[in-house]
């Protein structure tokens, strides 16, 4: 299994329901999920997770009615040989994953 993300609990209240699974994070049930391994750039990437007006989860703020959750993602490291430049695997305890009080 991958290292943990870095959760930080932005506000008081209940949070999503959420799950890592190595590179992958599930929020609620199953509703969303992002693979932070497929998210990862050449520079750092935020993702907002947002409940919509019908109350579904959405990536992304357009829409949104509250946050439910931001992902914070760290540029991809390479390792590099006089022949080649590969990518790491992404480091999830470099991942930070922000919950927001769904209430």
């Amino acid at each position: 299994m991958a290292n943990r993300v870095n959760v930080i609990e932005k506000n008081e209240g209940p949070k999503i329901e959420w799950e890592q699974n190595n590179t992958k994070l599930f929020f609620g049930d199953d509703e969303i999920m992002v693979n932070c391994a497929k998210y990862q750039m050449d520079w750092p990437v935020h993702v907002d997770i947002c409940k919509d007006r019908a109350g579904n989860l959405t990536i992304g703020t357009a829409g949104a009615l509250r946050y439910v959750a931001e992902i914070d993602i760290p540029q991809a490291t390479y390792a590099e040989d006089e022949e080649e430049r590969t990518q790491l695997p992404i480091d999830m305890g470099e991942v930070n994953l922000t919950l927001w009080s769904i209430e």
